[in-house]
């Protein structure tokens, strides 16, 4: 999917990391949510508490999934899940834009 319908976004922005990270909210009329942001290069380290999955839709980063010791790269086009109540970490290699679902 490469557009949302009827949806409402809310107009503040959720900054992380001096402005490196930052992302806008999209809901949805069934009550869901969704972050669509972007990230610059660095290292980051995130806490769920629902359910998420990550769409890359441009750049390149790596990822430290909970209970990995294994980074796994991921480019535009790909996707990662995390689990609820946890923490991952983030190495971002390229500007990356991504889309962010909860669960």
């Amino acid at each position: 999917m490469t557009t949302f319908s009827q949806v409402t976004v809310v107009k503040k922005a959720n900054i992380y990391f001096d402005g490196k990270v930052n992302s806008r909210t999209v809901q949805f009329a069934d009550g869901s949510e969704k972050t669509l942001g972007f990230m610059m290069p660095g290292d980051y380290s995130f806490a769920t508490e629902a359910k998420e999955l990550m769409e890359i839709m441009a750049g390149d980063l790596e990822v430290l999934l909970p209970d990995t010791q294994d980074w796994q790269t991921i480019s535009a086009g790909q996707s990662f899940e995390v689990p609820a109540n946890s923490k991952f970490d983030l190495k971002i290699k390229t500007p990356t834009d991504y889309c962010c679902s909860y669960f």
